[in-house]
């Protein structure tokens, strides 16, 4: 199974990062079409399309930074973590199991979700994930979008039980689109080290808007970028 998930990984990365540099375009894999293109802090746009051939409700998003695409991930319509890619190094990390899922339709209806799930990667990592997200009762418009500001709380650990990295801060969701993004948050790592980190997304882009598909990042690129991938690894959008 192991070397089964590493060449669909080397394979997805091939698919996905020559015609994205295109003509400075990103395009989906066929069969697939594309919703929205959103430029974020921290010098990242991410690709957001769905595939004729996946589940009713299941999405795929590609970020990229000023080196082309590095990270993608599929979820489902409750936004469970489904897959996701390093498209730098070829690692997977798929689903493995849950003890409780991640549920969009939880959160949206009773402002709170909580989750408890492990992912296996193509390596034979296997990770936990628990944490929480919490309606904040905030809205925001940006660039005309309309979006909800949540709060959260993930913490990763080993299979042995030992505190990998803890992320806590602020995120924003889409309820039509059922998707999250970055705000503000803190991190730190099982070593003590700590940082804040600000990926906001800063424009949209749908069909037929200037910039849909674009594949440069746009903002904050003269300063270091992420080498890490969005969501505290886990993908939410």
């Amino acid at each position: 199974m192991s070397s089964q998930l590493g060449l669909f990984s080397l394979s997805a990365a091939a698919l996905l990062a020559a015609p994205a540099l295109a003509g400075g375009k990103f395009a989906p894999p066929a069969g697939c079409a594309a919703f929205a293109t959103v430029q974020l802090r921290n010098c990242q746009v991410s690709q957001h399309y769905r595939c004729e051939h996946d589940a009713p409700g299941d999405q795929w998003a590609v970020y990229m930074d000023g080196d082309g695409p590095f990270y993608m991930s599929r979820i489902d319509a409750e936004t469970r973590w489904l897959d996701s890619f390093d498209l730098v190094t070829g690692e997977r990390d798929a689903l493995l199991s849950e003890t409780d899922p991640a549920s969009f339709t939880t959160l949206i209806t009773t402002g709170r979700d909580d989750y408890d799930f492990t992912t296996e990667s193509n390596t034979g990592e296997v990770r936990r994930y628990t944490g929480f997200d919490q309606l904040t009762g905030e809205k925001t418009v940006i660039d005309g979008v309309v979006l909800e500001r949540t709060k959260f709380d993930l913490t990763a650990w080993t299979a042995e039980g030992e505190m990998i990295w803890r992320r806590v801060g602020r995120q924003f969701i889409h309820r039509d689109w059922r998707l999250f993004w970055a705000d503000t948050e803190d991190f730190e790592n099982g070593f003590g080290d700590r940082d804040t980190v600000v990926d906001t997304p800063v424009a949209f882009a749908q069909p037929g808007d200037k910039g849909f598909l674009s594949s440069e990042p746009l903002y904050d690129c003269d300063m270091m970028m992420t080498d890490t991938p969005p969501h505290g690894e886990r993908p939410r959008s």
